[in-house]
């Protein structure tokens, strides 16, 4: 279900680092040895065997990232990403593997259009990739698409994102047919006659604005609504970009209830708050908005005890002339690739409000176990998806190039600390 070019495995070993791997309950330096692409061995102390030898005193080596929720905007609009742009801005962020979003020009919604992107990322593909289908045909919400089609040819799971699904017995039958193929639903929530015309926010800092509100409960009578439905018809659904506390409240009892349900957060709503609209910056416009402090608190304390099992980037590259407009003329949507783990890191890590372990956690195995990929791991036998931080350099965001096309970052001109060393996915080194 994940693509990527064909190189050659790599043949690595790394000493000195603090290896961590949270879910394997690995803490301690060890080294590791990396033969064609596979972990040979992991060790106090591993024979080079002519092996290049990467020194990694004082950096962590963790399993690589996996981001469940990326846009790449091929096929067309290939000016704002590519396959090869971004799976090297996911390679440069320390992802091992990342899955597409259909909401493309054509809409990928057919056999013929995902064959066709599976073909190019065997070509181009940096990091491995793998790519939704859409629930709805066109995602226009009127016609179910051929799931069990879609799924033959390579679907990892089924969305709408973008736009939801408004039909309640649309969503019913879909929950129906994608249930037969084993695929889940991401299901981007909202109801869009109560968020229609919305910019920001619907609170103090939207009235101060004079900007249209987009309202919490736009997303939360959704979220509500489509586990219900997954629960009545045992169907299995991820809650995508997950932005306010009473969404989250019944995403968690939903779970309690034995909901097959799983959902995500996006670094800019677990760090940034509706206060940061008082920019005006566009960059920091997104849908869902960003929201108030307690539902930013409730992502987080969701995050923390496993609630939610997935951190996003929700990766939404623009043109610069896009987003150089009119804070309300503006498209919805940021770059995160390239920011996401030092973004956290600095914000939540730093000041004590999550430990490392979660963060690695949420970010490789909690998005890998959702959607039934091969989980990172450090240990013998494992393909070698593994990323090698440097948890203490600082830098500048913009300072040096994006590997994206596009630079509509909710970080631009932002100090951070952390950056990534190097990348190995699918058993080739990918960025260092």
């Amino acid at each position: 279900m994940l693509w990527q070019k064909d190189l050659p495995g790599a043949n690595v070993v790394i000493r000195g680092a603090r290896v961590l791997d949270p879910a394997e309950g690995i803490d301690a330096r060890l080294e590791v040895r990396i033969d064609d692409g596979t972990i040979a061995e992991v060790a106090e102390r591993v024979d080079a065997n002519e092996h290049r030898v990467v020194e990694a005193e004082g950096l962590v080596l963790a399993p690589a990232f996996v981001d469940p929720h990326v846009h790449l905007r091929t096929p067309g609009r290939e000016d704002e990403e590519t396959l090869a742009s971004g799976t090297a801005a996911a390679a440069a962020g320390g992802y091992c593997a990342i899955l597409a979003m259909p909401n493309t020009d054509p809409v990928v919604d057919s056999a013929a259009t995902l064959g066709a992107l599976v073909d190019a990322a065997r070509r181009e593909a940096e990091v491995p990739v793998g790519f939704l289908a859409a629930i709805t045909r066109g995602q226009r919400g009127e016609e179910l698409t051929e799931m069990g089609e879609l799924a033959d040819t390579g679907a990892v799971a089924f969305s709408d994102d973008g736009v939801p699904v408004a039909s309640a017995g649309l969503m019913r039958r879909a929950l129906q047919y994608a249930s037969s193929t084993d695929r889940a639903l991401a299901l981007h929530c909202e109801e869009p006659t109560l968020s229609r015309g919305g910019h920001v926010h619907e609170g103090r800092v939207a009235a101060e604005l004079g900007f249209a509100g987009y309202p919490s409960v736009a997303e939360s009578v959704a979220v509500e609504r489509d586990l219900a439905l997954a629960g009545y018809e045992r169907g299995r659904v991820h809650v995508l970009h997950l932005s306010a506390a009473a969404s989250v409240e019944a995403l968690r009892r939903a779970r309690e209830a034995g909901v097959a349900a799983s959902g995500e957060a996006t670094p800019h709503h677990l760090v940034l708050t509706d206060d940061a609209v008082r920019s005006l910056d566009p960059n920091v416009k997104m849908n869902p908005p960003l929201r108030a402090e307690q539902d930013r608190l409730t992502l987080l304390d969701a995050l923390r005890d496993g609630t939610i099992e997935a951190i996003a980037t929700d990766h939404a590259p623009h043109a610069a002339h896009e987003k150089d407009v009119p804070f309300e003329a503006a498209p919805f949507g940021v770059t995160g690739l390239e920011t996401a783990l030092a973004a956290l890191y600095t914000h939540l890590v730093g000041p004590g409000l999550l430990s490392l372990e979660t963060l690695l956690e949420r970010m490789s195995a909690g998005p890998a176990r959702i959607f039934g990929l091969e989980r990172p791991r450090v240990a013998a036998g494992a393909c070698a998806n593994l990323v090698l931080l440097d948890l203490e350099r600082e830098w500048t965001v913009g300072e040096q190039p994006f590997r994206s096309r596009s630079g509509n970052s909710w970080l631009l001109g932002s100090t951070l600390t952390g950056a990534v060393q190097m990348t190995l996915a699918g058993g080739k080194v990918a960025f260092e």
